[in-house]
Protein backbone atom coordinates (compact mmCIF):
# COMPACT_ATOMS: atom_id res chain seq x y z
CA UNK A 1 0.00 0.00 0.00
CA UNK A 2 1.07 3.71 -0.55
CA UNK A 3 2.46 5.45 1.62
CA UNK A 4 0.56 8.85 2.34
CA UNK A 5 3.42 11.15 3.19
CA UNK A 6 6.66 10.50 1.94
CA UNK A 7 9.71 12.72 3.87
CA UNK A 8 13.11 12.87 2.64
CA UNK A 9 14.40 10.42 5.14
CA UNK A 10 12.91 6.54 5.63
CA UNK A 11 9.34 6.77 7.31
CA UNK A 12 8.04 4.81 9.65
CA UNK A 13 5.01 3.21 8.14
CA UNK A 14 1.53 5.37 8.85
CA UNK A 15 -0.80 2.31 7.95
CA UNK A 16 0.10 -0.56 9.36
CA UNK A 17 -2.06 -3.99 9.88
CA UNK A 18 -3.41 -2.48 13.33
CA UNK A 19 -3.78 1.13 11.85
CA UNK A 20 -5.76 -0.18 9.08
CA UNK A 21 -7.67 -2.22 11.21
CA UNK A 22 -8.40 0.54 13.37
CA UNK A 23 -9.66 3.47 10.42
CA UNK A 24 -12.17 0.19 9.75
CA UNK A 25 -13.33 0.05 13.56
CA UNK A 26 -13.61 3.98 13.78
CA UNK A 27 -15.59 4.60 10.67
CA UNK A 28 -17.74 1.78 11.27
CA UNK A 29 -19.02 2.71 15.10
CA UNK A 30 -20.10 6.28 13.95
CA UNK A 31 -21.81 4.63 10.80
CA UNK A 32 -23.94 3.22 13.23
CA UNK A 33 -24.62 5.70 15.30
CA UNK A 34 -25.14 8.50 12.59
CA UNK A 35 -28.02 5.75 11.11
CA UNK A 36 -29.60 5.77 14.60
CA UNK A 37 -29.38 9.56 15.76
CA UNK A 38 -31.47 10.48 12.61
CA UNK A 39 -34.05 8.32 12.78
CA UNK A 40 -34.63 7.00 15.94
CA UNK A 41 -36.27 10.34 17.03
CA UNK A 42 -38.49 9.60 14.55
CA UNK A 43 -38.86 6.63 15.78
CA UNK A 44 -39.94 7.16 19.10
CA UNK A 45 -42.13 9.91 17.72
CA UNK A 46 -44.06 7.24 15.73
CA UNK A 47 -44.40 5.11 18.65
CA UNK A 48 -46.10 7.70 20.56
CA UNK A 49 -43.82 9.54 22.58
CA UNK A 50 -44.34 12.63 20.75
CA UNK A 51 -42.34 15.38 20.45
CA UNK A 52 -41.07 14.80 23.99
CA UNK A 53 -40.13 11.23 23.68
CA UNK A 54 -38.26 12.46 20.45
CA UNK A 55 -36.01 14.73 22.61
CA UNK A 56 -35.40 12.10 25.02
CA UNK A 57 -33.91 9.56 23.07
CA UNK A 58 -31.41 12.19 21.66
CA UNK A 59 -30.69 13.45 24.79
CA UNK A 60 -30.26 9.99 26.83
CA UNK A 61 -27.49 9.06 23.85
CA UNK A 62 -25.74 12.30 24.40
CA UNK A 63 -25.81 11.97 28.17
CA UNK A 64 -24.50 8.53 28.24
CA UNK A 65 -21.32 9.47 25.84
CA UNK A 66 -20.42 11.93 28.15
CA UNK A 67 -20.77 9.85 31.55
CA UNK A 68 -18.82 6.87 29.88
CA UNK A 69 -16.01 9.82 28.62
CA UNK A 70 -15.30 10.35 31.92
CA UNK A 71 -14.85 6.93 33.08
CA UNK A 72 -12.80 5.37 29.78
CA UNK A 73 -8.77 6.57 31.50
CA UNK A 74 -10.03 3.77 34.19
CA UNK A 75 -11.58 1.28 31.31
CA UNK A 76 -8.62 1.48 29.08
CA UNK A 77 -5.98 0.84 32.22
CA UNK A 78 -8.33 -1.95 33.40
CA UNK A 79 -9.33 -3.32 30.10
CA UNK A 80 -6.80 -2.16 27.22
CA UNK A 81 -7.77 -1.05 23.93
CA UNK A 82 -9.23 -3.98 22.13
CA UNK A 83 -11.43 -5.56 24.82
CA UNK A 84 -12.90 -1.79 25.51
CA UNK A 85 -13.55 -1.08 21.85
CA UNK A 86 -14.92 -4.45 21.34
CA UNK A 87 -17.44 -3.67 24.06
CA UNK A 88 -18.00 -0.35 22.52
CA UNK A 89 -18.94 -2.38 19.22
CA UNK A 90 -21.27 -5.06 21.64
CA UNK A 91 -22.91 -1.96 22.72
CA UNK A 92 -23.56 -0.17 19.68
CA UNK A 93 -24.71 -3.48 17.78
CA UNK A 94 -27.30 -4.87 20.33
CA UNK A 95 -28.43 -0.99 20.33
CA UNK A 96 -29.42 -1.42 16.79
CA UNK A 97 -30.82 -4.53 17.27
CA UNK A 98 -32.85 -4.28 19.90
CA UNK A 99 -34.62 -0.72 18.62
CA UNK A 100 -36.06 -3.18 16.12
CA UNK A 101 -37.92 -5.33 18.83
CA UNK A 102 -40.53 -2.30 19.59
CA UNK A 103 -40.89 1.34 19.36
CA UNK A 104 -42.00 1.58 23.47
CA UNK A 105 -40.73 4.67 24.78
CA UNK A 106 -38.74 2.76 27.82
CA UNK A 107 -36.99 0.37 25.24
CA UNK A 108 -35.63 2.96 23.33
CA UNK A 109 -34.59 5.12 26.06
CA UNK A 110 -32.18 1.94 27.42
CA UNK A 111 -31.35 1.31 23.40
CA UNK A 112 -30.01 4.95 23.12
CA UNK A 113 -28.08 4.80 26.63
CA UNK A 114 -26.36 1.69 24.99
CA UNK A 115 -25.70 3.13 21.67
CA UNK A 116 -24.26 6.96 23.20
CA UNK A 117 -21.98 4.39 25.54
CA UNK A 118 -20.58 2.40 23.23
CA UNK A 119 -19.60 5.65 21.10
CA UNK A 120 -18.07 7.29 24.26
CA UNK A 121 -15.94 3.84 24.35
CA UNK A 122 -14.99 4.42 20.74
CA UNK A 123 -14.37 8.16 20.59
CA UNK A 124 -12.03 8.06 23.53
CA UNK A 125 -10.20 4.76 23.19
CA UNK A 126 -9.62 5.80 18.98
CA UNK A 127 -7.66 8.71 19.19
CA UNK A 128 -5.31 7.50 21.97
CA UNK A 129 -4.93 4.31 19.80
CA UNK A 130 -3.78 6.36 16.74
CA UNK A 131 -1.49 8.20 18.72
CA UNK A 132 0.28 5.14 20.10
CA UNK A 133 0.56 3.07 16.71
CA UNK A 134 2.14 5.92 14.64
CA UNK A 135 5.92 7.23 15.32
CA UNK A 136 5.61 10.72 17.21
CA UNK A 137 6.91 12.42 14.17
CA UNK A 138 3.97 11.66 11.60
CA UNK A 139 1.29 11.97 14.62
CA UNK A 140 -0.16 14.69 13.24
CA UNK A 141 -1.04 13.47 9.61
CA UNK A 142 -1.74 9.97 11.53
CA UNK A 143 -4.99 12.28 13.52
CA UNK A 144 -5.79 13.73 10.44
CA UNK A 145 -6.59 10.67 8.36
CA UNK A 146 -8.65 9.50 11.38
CA UNK A 147 -10.09 12.27 11.65
CA UNK A 148 -11.63 11.60 7.80
CA UNK A 149 -12.47 8.00 8.59
CA UNK A 150 -14.57 9.15 11.48
CA UNK A 151 -16.01 12.14 9.27
CA UNK A 152 -17.00 10.07 6.40
CA UNK A 153 -20.12 8.53 8.61
CA UNK A 154 -21.47 11.70 9.65
CA UNK A 155 -21.42 12.84 6.16
CA UNK A 156 -23.25 9.60 4.93
CA UNK A 157 -25.22 8.52 7.52
CA UNK A 158 -27.51 11.43 8.63
CA UNK A 159 -28.54 11.18 5.65
CA UNK A 160 -28.97 8.16 4.72
CA UNK A 161 -31.07 6.86 7.99
CA UNK A 162 -33.77 9.20 6.61
CA UNK A 163 -33.76 8.16 3.62
CA UNK A 164 -33.84 4.60 4.10
CA UNK A 165 -36.52 5.04 6.96
CA UNK A 166 -39.11 7.06 4.79
CA UNK A 167 -38.49 4.41 1.66
CA UNK A 168 -38.21 0.81 2.86
CA UNK A 169 -39.24 1.11 7.04
CA UNK A 170 -37.30 1.29 10.28
CA UNK A 171 -36.18 -2.28 10.33
CA UNK A 172 -33.81 -2.43 7.63
CA UNK A 173 -32.10 0.81 9.09
CA UNK A 174 -31.81 -1.11 12.29
CA UNK A 175 -30.46 -4.12 10.91
CA UNK A 176 -27.85 -2.48 8.99
CA UNK A 177 -26.54 -1.00 12.05
CA UNK A 178 -26.09 -3.99 13.78
CA UNK A 179 -24.52 -5.25 10.48
CA UNK A 180 -22.30 -2.51 10.55
CA UNK A 181 -21.15 -3.12 14.18
CA UNK A 182 -20.33 -6.93 13.58
CA UNK A 183 -17.79 -5.47 11.02
CA UNK A 184 -16.32 -3.22 13.22
CA UNK A 185 -16.10 -5.68 16.06
CA UNK A 186 -14.26 -8.16 13.74
CA UNK A 187 -11.51 -5.27 12.97
CA UNK A 188 -11.37 -4.67 17.02
CA UNK A 189 -10.71 -8.31 17.39
CA UNK A 190 -7.10 -7.66 15.12
CA UNK A 191 -5.98 -4.41 17.44
CA UNK A 192 -3.15 -4.87 19.84
CA UNK A 193 -4.51 -4.57 23.93
CA UNK A 194 -1.82 -1.82 24.73
CA UNK A 195 -3.05 -1.89 28.66
CA UNK A 196 -1.22 0.79 30.57
CA UNK A 197 -1.29 -0.68 33.75
CA UNK A 198 1.03 2.31 35.05
CA UNK A 199 -2.01 4.76 34.29
CA UNK A 200 -2.38 7.03 37.47
CA UNK A 201 -6.27 6.35 38.42
CA UNK A 202 -6.79 10.07 38.58
CA UNK A 203 -10.35 10.96 37.28
CA UNK A 204 -10.43 12.86 34.00
CA UNK A 205 -11.23 15.98 35.29
CA UNK A 206 -8.07 16.12 37.40
CA UNK A 207 -6.15 17.16 34.44
CA UNK A 208 -8.00 20.54 34.56
CA UNK A 209 -5.05 21.80 36.89
CA UNK A 210 -2.36 21.39 34.01
CA UNK A 211 -2.60 24.69 31.72
CA UNK A 212 -0.28 22.93 29.49
CA UNK A 213 -3.52 20.52 28.64
CA UNK A 214 -6.29 22.89 29.39
CA UNK A 215 -5.55 25.53 27.63
CA UNK A 216 -5.84 23.87 24.34
CA UNK A 217 -8.62 22.08 25.23
CA UNK A 218 -10.24 25.53 26.07
CA UNK A 219 -9.31 26.97 22.69
CA UNK A 220 -11.10 24.25 20.84
CA UNK A 221 -14.63 24.64 23.39
CA UNK A 222 -14.34 27.65 21.91
CA UNK A 223 -14.76 25.84 18.58
CA UNK A 224 -17.49 23.24 19.40
CA UNK A 225 -19.58 26.11 21.32
CA UNK A 226 -20.36 27.89 17.48
CA UNK A 227 -20.45 23.80 15.85
CA UNK A 228 -23.55 23.37 18.08
CA UNK A 229 -25.43 26.42 17.44
CA UNK A 230 -24.91 25.83 13.39
CA UNK A 231 -25.85 22.81 13.10
CA UNK A 232 -28.86 22.91 15.54
CA UNK A 233 -30.17 26.23 14.28
CA UNK A 234 -28.99 27.18 11.10
CA UNK A 235 -32.22 25.21 9.42
CA UNK A 236 -34.54 27.35 11.46
CA UNK A 237 -32.70 30.48 11.17
CA UNK A 238 -32.66 31.04 7.03
CA UNK A 239 -35.69 32.71 5.73
CA UNK A 240 -38.52 29.80 5.31
CA UNK A 241 -37.90 29.41 1.65
CA UNK A 242 -34.14 29.20 1.66
CA UNK A 243 -34.14 25.33 3.36
CA UNK A 244 -31.85 24.22 0.86
CA UNK A 245 -29.11 26.93 1.78
CA UNK A 246 -28.63 25.40 4.91
CA UNK A 247 -28.76 21.68 3.58
CA UNK A 248 -26.19 22.39 1.51
CA UNK A 249 -24.41 24.99 4.05
CA UNK A 250 -24.20 21.94 6.40
CA UNK A 251 -22.89 19.43 3.77
CA UNK A 252 -19.96 21.98 2.63
CA UNK A 253 -19.09 22.60 6.77
CA UNK A 254 -18.90 18.59 7.39
CA UNK A 255 -16.94 18.23 4.00
CA UNK A 256 -14.42 20.67 4.76
CA UNK A 257 -14.10 20.32 8.07
CA UNK A 258 -12.45 16.47 7.54
CA UNK A 259 -9.99 17.82 4.61
CA UNK A 260 -8.93 20.97 6.86
CA UNK A 261 -7.97 18.21 9.44
CA UNK A 262 -5.70 15.73 7.54
CA UNK A 263 -3.61 19.06 5.97
CA UNK A 264 -3.56 20.45 9.08
CA UNK A 265 -1.87 17.25 10.34
CA UNK A 266 0.58 16.97 7.24
CA UNK A 267 1.85 20.54 8.27
CA UNK A 268 2.07 20.07 11.53
CA UNK A 269 4.38 17.47 11.66
CA UNK A 270 6.55 19.23 9.49
CA UNK A 271 6.15 22.52 11.46
CA UNK A 272 4.96 22.41 14.29
CA UNK A 273 0.81 22.08 15.21
CA UNK A 274 0.16 25.92 17.28
CA UNK A 275 1.31 27.42 14.21
CA UNK A 276 -1.91 26.57 12.62
CA UNK A 277 -3.70 27.83 15.44
CA UNK A 278 -4.34 31.36 15.42
CA UNK A 279 -5.20 30.78 11.66
CA UNK A 280 -7.65 28.30 12.32
CA UNK A 281 -9.55 30.45 14.95
CA UNK A 282 -9.73 33.89 12.44
CA UNK A 283 -11.02 31.69 9.97
CA UNK A 284 -13.63 30.09 11.81
CA UNK A 285 -14.61 33.46 13.47
CA UNK A 286 -14.98 34.87 9.67
CA UNK A 287 -16.97 32.22 8.64
CA UNK A 288 -19.74 32.46 11.65
CA UNK A 289 -19.89 35.67 10.75
CA UNK A 290 -20.62 35.52 7.67
CA UNK A 291 -23.88 33.71 9.18
CA UNK A 292 -25.47 37.01 10.22
CA UNK A 293 -26.14 37.86 6.69
CA UNK A 294 -29.06 34.87 7.04
CA UNK A 295 -30.60 35.98 3.60
CA UNK A 296 -27.93 35.75 1.24
CA UNK A 297 -27.29 32.27 0.17
CA UNK A 298 -23.95 32.44 -0.78
CA UNK A 299 -22.64 34.40 2.10
CA UNK A 300 -23.99 31.64 4.46
CA UNK A 301 -22.53 28.62 2.58
CA UNK A 302 -19.13 30.40 2.40
CA UNK A 303 -19.32 31.51 5.83
CA UNK A 304 -20.50 27.69 6.65
CA UNK A 305 -17.27 26.41 4.73
CA UNK A 306 -14.89 28.59 6.27
CA UNK A 307 -16.03 27.76 9.62
CA UNK A 308 -15.48 23.99 8.61
CA UNK A 309 -11.89 24.62 7.66
CA UNK A 310 -10.90 26.00 10.52
CA UNK A 311 -12.77 23.92 13.07
CA UNK A 312 -10.99 21.17 11.38
CA UNK A 313 -7.74 22.53 11.38
CA UNK A 314 -8.47 22.85 15.26
CA UNK A 315 -9.37 19.41 15.79
CA UNK A 316 -5.84 17.80 14.86
CA UNK A 317 -4.00 21.25 15.87
CA UNK A 318 -5.34 20.97 19.36
CA UNK A 319 -5.01 16.83 20.26
CA UNK A 320 -2.00 16.73 18.63
CA UNK A 321 -0.76 19.38 20.96
CA UNK A 322 -2.66 18.12 24.13
CA UNK A 323 -1.05 14.44 23.08
CA UNK A 324 2.82 16.04 22.68
CA UNK A 325 2.82 17.33 26.30
CA UNK A 326 1.87 13.97 27.56
CA UNK A 327 2.95 10.40 28.65
CA UNK A 328 1.64 7.81 26.66
CA UNK A 329 0.53 6.49 30.28
CA UNK A 330 -1.94 9.65 29.97
CA UNK A 331 -2.98 9.09 26.08
CA UNK A 332 -6.69 7.45 27.28
CA UNK A 333 -7.17 10.39 29.67
CA UNK A 334 -6.08 13.17 27.23
CA UNK A 335 -8.60 11.87 24.75
CA UNK A 336 -11.47 11.56 26.91
CA UNK A 337 -10.71 15.26 28.30
CA UNK A 338 -10.53 16.44 24.57
CA UNK A 339 -13.50 14.52 23.48
CA UNK A 340 -16.04 15.96 26.30
CA UNK A 341 -14.60 19.48 25.16
CA UNK A 342 -15.87 18.43 21.59
CA UNK A 343 -19.22 16.81 23.10
CA UNK A 344 -20.15 19.22 26.03
CA UNK A 345 -19.32 22.24 23.55
CA UNK A 346 -21.53 21.08 20.97
CA UNK A 347 -24.20 20.20 23.66
CA UNK A 348 -23.85 23.67 25.41
CA UNK A 349 -23.22 25.65 22.52
CA UNK A 350 -26.92 24.27 20.69
CA UNK A 351 -29.17 25.02 24.51
CA UNK A 352 -27.07 28.37 25.01
CA UNK A 353 -27.76 29.85 21.45
CA UNK A 354 -30.82 28.93 21.32
CA UNK A 355 -31.72 31.05 24.45
CA UNK A 356 -29.49 33.97 23.58
CA UNK A 357 -31.66 33.62 19.91
CA UNK A 358 -34.69 33.76 21.99
CA UNK A 359 -33.90 37.08 23.20
CA UNK A 360 -31.57 38.84 20.49
CA UNK A 361 -32.44 37.02 17.30
CA UNK A 362 -30.52 35.33 14.92
CA UNK A 363 -28.42 37.10 13.29
CA UNK A 364 -27.02 38.52 16.56
CA UNK A 365 -26.77 35.24 17.98
CA UNK A 366 -24.80 33.98 14.98
CA UNK A 367 -22.42 37.30 16.27
CA UNK A 368 -21.91 36.54 19.28
CA UNK A 369 -20.50 33.11 18.44
CA UNK A 370 -18.07 34.58 16.35
CA UNK A 371 -17.17 36.83 19.32
CA UNK A 372 -16.73 33.84 21.07
CA UNK A 373 -14.26 32.82 18.83
CA UNK A 374 -12.39 36.15 18.65
CA UNK A 375 -12.20 36.18 22.33
CA UNK A 376 -9.93 32.41 21.96
CA UNK A 377 -7.14 34.68 19.45
CA UNK A 378 -6.00 35.18 23.19
CA UNK A 379 -5.14 31.38 24.46
CA UNK A 380 -4.38 30.45 20.83
CA UNK A 381 -1.54 33.23 20.70
CA UNK A 382 -0.38 32.39 24.02
CA UNK A 383 -0.12 29.12 22.16
CA UNK A 384 2.26 30.37 19.86
CA UNK A 385 4.16 32.63 21.72
CA UNK A 386 4.98 29.75 24.54
CA UNK A 387 5.59 27.19 21.74
CA UNK A 388 9.55 25.61 22.94
CA UNK A 389 9.60 27.58 26.51
CA UNK A 390 6.87 24.43 27.99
Amino acid sequence: MTDLYIPSAKPRPLLSRPMVLLLVASCGSPTTFYLLVSVVPLYAASGGAGDMGAGLSTSAMMLATVLVELAMPGLLSRWGYRASMALGALLLGASSAALAASSALPLVLAACLACGAGLGIMVVAGPALVAELVPAERRGEALGVYGVAVAIPAIVGLPLGVWMSALVGYGPVFAVGAAVSLVTLAAVTGLPSRRRQTERRTRVLGRLGDRRLIRPAGVFTAFTLPAGALMTFLPLAVPAGSRDTAALALLVQASTMPIARWLAGRYGDSHGPSRLLVPAVLTAAIGMAGLVWLDNSFVVVVGAALFGIGFGAAQNVTLALMFERAPKSEFGRVSALWNLAYDGGIGVGGIGFGLAAGVVGYPAGFALTAAVLVAALVPAWIEVDNRGKE
